[in-house]
């Protein structure tokens, strides 16, 4: 049964981190003012055909605070790049220079980081909902043992067990929100 309980925290941890993880991409999709190459994650570029993430037919990099270069590996890519990033509805502005694309990130106004810290506290609520359907499944499969013949003290201390890891995984969660909060708010 031990076993058993063991395979089912093991679940739960790789279930929470999924959350935490998810938490952490999609706050690092989010803009604070700062240019970053993951700004143009999303960014989905049309490429014989098919298409291709932004990072797999150019360089992306960030010189300074307040614009990203992208640099394709086939000057062809040029118009695509910057048809891609128009499209891609991240409120920037690709401007071609004949060897590469040069987005220059407005500062943002107060009211759009109001927007950015609510989208955060969304993320942080989506994060928290993984968690507890993490939590329901761990807590019905101990249930499903104590049926099978697991002792009322085992699963009750293995629920609490559960608890616990959810617990520590959703205060990380809440600090990454309070981290990337700070960022938005900081002119």
């Amino acid at each position: 049964m031990n076993e058993d309980i063991k395979m089912i925290m093991d679940e739960l941890r790789e279930s929470a981190q999924k959350s935490l993880n998810h938490v952490f991409t999609e706050l690092a999709k989010l803009r604070a003012g700062r240019a970053t190459p993951s700004m143009l994650d999303s960014v989905m570029v049309e490429y014989y055909g098919s298409k291709v993430p932004l990072s797999q037919v150019a360089n992306v990099n960030t010189p300074d605070a307040k614009t990203i270069i992208v640099k394709p590996w086939e000057k062809g890519m040029l118009e695509e790049i910057s048809k891609a990033i128009m499209y891609a509805n991240l409120g920037l502005n690709p401007q071609n220079d004949g060897e590469q694309v040069i987005i220059n990130v407005p500062p943002l106004t107060e009211e759009r980081r109001l927007g950015i810290v609510k989208q955060a506290k969304a993320e942080n609520e989506h994060g928290k909902i993984g968690l507890r359907g993490a939590r329901k499944d761990a807590i019905d499969m101990i249930k499903l043992l104590q049926k099978d013949g697991l002792s009322e003290d085992m699963a009750k201390d293995a629920e609490a067990d559960v608890q616990k890891v959810i617990e520590s995984y959703s205060v990380r969660i809440d600090e990454a929100i309070v981290v990337k909060e700070k960022e938005i708010m900081t002119i």
